[in-house]
């Protein structure tokens, strides 16, 4: 059914239940229902027309003709959701009114719910309407002035979510998702409630978890307090409740249902520096330091997987690796005869926000790739944020990939074929690992997987980030803090009544915090080491570093001068900059240089997304004052968005403050890879990149493969339909993440096992 007969339908159907329920009497219930059968006639006349002006239009930013899939077109996929059930309710109210079994109450409260979730709906597709008229041509991110885009999140994150976590739970996936997402909203409140106890949570029983009956019985109140949770808690919440697949219980019977393998070893690398052949001129060494960022030389943990005991998984320098995980860490068992080396190599990087979860938690679905694909895995444990924010995660992976290139003997490979496999914050690294390994001229991977991979961390709009607003898995305020946490930000604004009564102190308290958070910001000037390694010149005011890779980041940041690079003509460089920029570079010019310059020396106000006019220096403002009229010439105000009488509900849990970052750090190409320039670009493996539609990261994935396409990079895009970010997961819950983690699998076997040149070439979409 197409958009405009469904609205008419329903609209045909809401005033036909309005006229019976007002001729019902002065009843309260009957009186409810007939005016949420008007504000459903209501809304879904007002939202068609929006819906309908996306849809025109959504062509224009998909990948290909055969890859259909973009923010706009999931965001009118979601209202068509939405109407459909609304339809589908409104028809069975129709049937079954007159009915001595029809349930008044509960139907108003489903109807009620629905018509909450619409009325936002309407608002994401203005909102989506007003990204489509500021961005530019063909592009799916906000590019424009950072004070117009902190007004338009300020305004966003208002909008009331309590309805989408509530009833209408999951209503736009598919159905075999839903009773999951129920059951980790009930656990996340009732967690939640334990976490407001100062509790850890790991010593809660699974029937105190997840059988609060309150929030069971209760949708409106598990949604109230979903939303409660979201906006206030800080990072840790969210580090210790994605870590509850980790308590032991709960990964062994993870580990039950999934496939049984011969080796599964958790193994501590030292950190020494070893050397590696440059891919140019195998004759020269190039030294590969061990991780040194913010905690200094420390162990990398990685997990070694196999299906098949291979030659050299036993042997004695790889045992003296091996880390003791207790009574399960080692499903090493003896078997008569040893598999032969495997001809390839994955090596895994795990998600979880930058702030969560291990190998462990991935477990289960790498042990059914090593059975389905008869290659060892190798997943990296890589230090988390806060604790250990960018670059260490990078750095930790970057060592753990050139360690198993070198020793990939004792993993039981002969490394013919490596292919780099992430999801989410996973496959970020993938792409940042393998920008560093061409940086350092080292081997490069014969491909990457990465699935719904986020390659642009700074805050900024798109049409399927407005999705956040109603995904239980990947809140907008959550996205923040997890990018904030990675970006060395503080994660928690402690600022409260008491502190304001405190007069200066609270002052001194708040500047000495900023401080701190801008030492660490600077800390990435790491990057410069690269200018050496990559051989080329640099800049003529660029300061000349003896030994990059062996200072402290904090040494290297403190000794930069305050005037080598200006951050004022590259704080506001948009996608379409750095692109003409990477295309332009010349001979002469480091390949590196625009990192280097975009983590120029950072201020407050450049930290701070959220800052008022009143917070900002004066210069700040006069610096941005002429962009900022020719912004508002084209965008009067965000308010205007909307039209005139319509009024989206409004969160009633107070404002919020999120670490919304627009540092230069998030602009760093290591931690968004969608703002590396061309040439860097050029540098990368084939791409298998596997999105979900419904995803508040499907724009990181359509945006990074239109770059990579345009540059004539080897890239495919794959996306599934109806199921949420991290299906990975949740592969084994029902037949959709089956069906998807089988083309994950499949995208990793084409890196291994590229078809040969007599193979037909057919299109992957």
């Amino acid at each position: 059914m197409d958009l405009r007969t469904m609205t008419q339908s329903l609209v045909t159907l809401a005033e036909d239940n309005m006229a019976f329920f007002s001729s019902q009497g002065p009843g309260e219930t009957a009186r409810r229902l007939s005016g949420v059968f008007a504000g459903v006639r209501e809304q879904a006349l007002g939202l068609e027309p929006a819906l309908g002006r996306l849809l025109s239009v959504a062509h224009l930013f998909d990948l290909d003709a055969e890859t259909p899939a973009n923010g706009y077109r999931s965001l009118v996929h979601t209202a068509r959701c939405c109407l459909a059930h609304l339809l589908h309710k409104s028809r069975y109210v129709a049937s079954n009114r007159r009915s001595i079994f029809f349930r008044a109450s509960h139907n108003l409260a489903e109807l009620e719910a629905y018509l909450a979730a619409l009325t936002q709906l309407r608002a994401l597709a203005y909102y989506a309407q007003h990204l489509l008229a500021t961005n530019r041509p063909g592009r799916l991110f906000f590019e424009g002035d950072e004070g117009v885009t902190a007004d338009f999140l300020r305004e966003y994150v208002t909008l009331h979510k309590g309805c989408f976590y509530g009833r209408c739970l999951g209503f736009q996936f598919t159905p075999a998702i839903r009773p999951f997402l129920q059951t980790i909203s009930i656990g996340l409140v009732s967690f939640g409630e334990h976490y407001k106890r100062n509790e850890t949570g790991l010593g809660v029983t699974a029937s105190s978890l997840f059988t609060s009956g309150r929030f069971a019985i209760d949708p409106e109140l598990r949604g109230a307090e979903f939303e409660r949770i979201i906006q206030n808690l800080d990072v840790h919440f969210w580090k210790a409740f994605w870590n509850i697949t980790e308590i032991e219980v709960l990964s062994s019977l993870a580990n039950m249902a999934s496939a049984t393998v011969r080796v599964s070893r958790l193994l501590s690398l030292p950190p020494k520096a070893f050397e590696m052949p440059l891919t140019a001129d195998p004759k020269l060494m190039v030294t590969i330091s061990p991780p040194l960022a913010h905690t200094g030389p420390g162990p990398v943990l990685v997990r070694l997987i196999s299906y098949d005991l291979r030659e050299g998984q036993d042997s004695e320098e790889l045992s003296s690796l091996v880390r003791s995980e207790g009574p399960r860490s080692l499903e090493l068992r003896p078997r008569p005869q040893q598999a032969p080396r495997s001809r390839s190599l994955v090596v895994h990087i795990h998600g979880g926000g930058f702030v969560a979860q291990t190998s462990k938690s991935h477990e289960p679905y790498l042990k059914s790739w090593a059975q389905e694909l008869g290659t060892p895995i190798l997943s990296i444990d890589y230090s988390l944020a806060p604790e250990a924010p960018f670059p260490r995660a990078l750095e930790e992976c970057f060592y753990a990939y050139c360690w198993a290139v070198k020793h990939c003997a004792l993993l039981g490979s002969t490394g013919e074929r490596i292919c780099l496999a992430g999801d989410s914050a996973g496959g970020n690294l993938c792409f940042t690992v393998s920008l560093r390994a061409a940086a350092y001229g080292v081997r490069v991977p014969d491909g990457i997987m990465a699935a719904y991979p986020a390659t642009m961390l700074q805050s900024t709009a798109s049409p399927s980030r407005l999705l956040s607003l109603m995904d239980p898995l990947l809140p907008l305020s959550v996205l923040s803090k997890c990018v904030s946490a990675y970006a060395g930000g503080e994660t928690e604004d402690h600022s409260d009544s008491d502190q304001k009564a405190l007069g200066m102190m609270g002052l001194v308290r708040r500047d000495t915090a900023l401080l701190f958070r801008d030492l660490r910001l600077g800390a990435s000037s790491w990057l410069n080491s690269f200018l050496e390694l990559s051989g080329h010149k640099s800049h003529p005011n660029s300061v000349p570093v003896a030994e990059p890779m062996r200072r402290s980041v904090s040494e290297a940041a403190l000794a930069q001068p305050e005037g080598l690079l200006g951050t004022d003509s590259l704080k506001s460089l948009t996608l379409h900059d750095l692109s003409l920029r990477g295309s332009s570079e010349t001979a002469d010019t480091p390949e590196l240089s625009l990192s280097a310059e975009t983590l120029g020396p950072s201020t407050p106000s450049a930290v701070n997304f959220l800052l008022g006019p009143e917070d900002a220096p004066e210069e700040a403002e006069a610096r941005d004052e002429p962009r900022e009229l020719s912004t508002k010439d084209r965008v009067c105000s965000v308010g205007s968005a909307f039209p005139e009488g319509f009024h989206p509900r409004r969160s009633s849990q107070g404002s919020i403050r999120m670490p919304l970052y627009s540092s230069p750090i998030v602009k760093n190409p290591f931690m968004s890879p969608l703002l590396a320039p061309d040439s860097m670009l050029q540098t990368l493996p084939p791409v298998h990149i596997v999105a979900c539609a419904l995803d508040p990261m499907l724009d990181d994935s359509v945006m990074f493969a239109r770059r990579l396409r345009s540059l004539g990079q080897p890239v495919t895009l794959h996306v599934v339909e109806d199921l949420p970010h991290g299906f990975l997961s949740l592969a084994a819950l029902c037949r959709e993440t089956r069906q998807a983690a089988a083309v994950c699998v499949e995208r990793i076997r084409l890196v291994l096992n590229p078809p040969g040149p007599s193979a037909p070439t057919t299109p992957l979409v």
